[in-house]
């Protein structure tokens, strides 16, 4: 051998489309766990309150309403052992692998299992498995980009249309599916979907390379028997919550609200009082609590997709295509098929505008008002009856839904992996998903003053409210700016 030196080429990164190539992974595990979760979720409430003789369980309706709420914000509770087993024990990108075998295996129960046992094992499953994946599939993209990338805001944007893609396809073939053979087939593709991104994303694991598998702050083994007593006391404490009926069926939106809410009140104490953490790590989530306060209040709006929406398309929407009746949970595919056709364009408009771009307070705001505007659209038919909504009308309404959404979401990812002490980075990602559990449990108590009759009044002071929490963060935008400490 020579004593020429072989490591003088610079190294090439691969990428597509300008990308990072691990963006390809994440797309496309994402996309396939997004299919089985909203597959599935849109046919829940369905089946949690239609009658026997149509394959239901026969509940209550508000109680059927607040547990997809309660579960929804239950998976993004479980967000935060997921970000936790990633820190402490296996690393970002293992914990999305076990966590889509776990979201696999509720599915499968949902679709053998008959009755409340099978939804009670089915969700608890799909919660937890969720809550590993959608936090460090995130925060493992997080890693890919330096903290000054400005491809990020673009990277997320692009991801956030793979999410949609399995957004629009899943209630799309679990509709048809409930509607003609029956609720479990339903179920059962969700299961399918989610093997179908697992196998992908094994194949093309080699493409993340080394990001992800480092296990920033293990675990040492003298804290092991504190980590297990502490998961059996909670254990517990849910068990006497439940027998004492302290905790039911129809106040657990309202129990997982506050759970959420104190949870993310000690995981803001925690940051920023940790030695971890530096003055201006501490700074920067000081900066994000107004954001995490406007992400919730977004997402009570936004996820009554599912809950009150769900009960307005039933019973209020005209679904007639050409002679043919649509399932009703299709209103589940209508908000992503506008974020599949403008998420492109967001991602080259803020990609191009790149430091000139409204800051991230800026985006906040205009989606939270938007948010609440397309909220006041309803109101228009508050004086009509039964199904005399035409879906093509509900459409439009959801199209603003979406151009909020792309104006808070897709930025919303993004600035928490940048305003995240290097401590707390999955954990950090946990907490964005904490306001959007918040949210989304909310959506399931705000269910229960929902009725056709009342449609002005719910509709009017829930997006007129929301306006005015966008407008207070577009009034403190300058002064949350100056606390994020260089990051735009």
């Amino acid at each position: 051998m020579s004593g020429v030196a072989h490591d003088v080429k610079p190294v090439t990164e691969r990428t597509l489309f300008g990308h990072p190539i691990g963006i390809a992974n994440l797309f496309g595990v994402e996309l396939w766990e997004r299919f089985s979760f909203y597959g599935m979720l849109t046919i829940l409430g369905y089946y949690l309150y239609y009658t026997a003789t149509d394959g239901g369980l026969g509940m209550a309706k508000s109680t059927a309403t607040g547990i997809v709420g309660a579960y929804g914000g239950l998976v993004y509770l479980s967000t935060v052992l997921g970000a936790w087993v990633a820190d402490r024990l296996l690393g970002s990108e293992r914990t999305v692998f076990y966590g889509g075998v776990v979201v696999m295996a509720g599915h499968i129960a949902l679709a053998v299992l008959p009755g409340l046992p099978g939804v009670g094992v089915g969700l608890v499953l799909v919660a937890l498995g969720s809550g590993g994946l959608k936090a460090n599939a995130s925060s493992l993209l997080g890693t890919l980009y330096d903290k000054d990338d400005p491809r990020a805001d673009g990277g997320f944007t692009l991801f956030y249309l793979g999410i949609n893609l399995g957004a629009f396809a899943g209630p799309l073939i679990t509709g048809l599916l409930q509607d003609h053979v029956g609720f479990h087939y339903g179920f059962g593709a969700a299961a399918i979907g989610m093997a179908i991104g697992l196998t992908q994303y094994v194949i093309f694991r080699k493409n993340l390379g080394a990001h992800g598998r480092d296990v920033p702050n293990p675990l040492p083994r003298t804290a092991i028997p504190k980590v297990v007593a502490a998961f059996a006391a909670i254990l517990v404490v849910v068990a006497i919550a439940w027998a004492t009926r302290l905790v039911t069926l129809s106040n657990l939106p309202d129990a997982t609200t506050f759970v959420i809410v104190v949870a993310s009140i000690a995981y803001f104490a925690i940051m920023l009082t940790s030695e971890k953490v530096t003055p201006i790590e501490r700074t920067r989530v000081r900066a994000y609590m107004p954001l995490f306060v406007a992400n919730a209040v977004f997402w009570s709006l936004f996820q009554q997709i599912f809950t009150v929406l769900a009960v307005y398309s039933d019973e209020r929407m005209n679904w007639s295509i050409f002679g043919w009746t649509a399932p009703s949970s299709w209103i589940g595919s209508m908000e992503p098929v506008w974020i599949i056709a403008l998420s492109p364009l967001f991602a080259i408009m803020w990609t191009r505008l790149g430091m000139r771009s409204p800051s991230t307070p800026r985006k906040f705001s205009l989606g939270v008002i938007g948010m609440g505007a397309a909220f006041l659209l309803f109101t228009l038919f508050s004086g009509s009856h039964g199904k005399s909504v035409s879906f093509v009308i509900v459409f439009f309404i959801l199209g603003a839904f979406a151009v909020s959404e792309l104006m808070l979401s897709p930025i919303g990812l993004s600035v928490t992996t940048k305003l995240a002490p290097n401590a707390f980075r999955a954990q950090m990602m946990a907490l964005y998903f904490f306001s959007v559990g918040i949210g989304t449990s909310m959506s399931g108590v705000l269910s229960k003053f929902y009725d056709p009759s009342h449609e002005l009044v719910y509709f009017g002071v829930a997006g007129l409210v929301a306006m005015a929490v966008g407008a207070i963060v577009w009034t403190i935008a300058p002064w949350i700016s100056r606390h994020m400490e260089g990051v735009h």
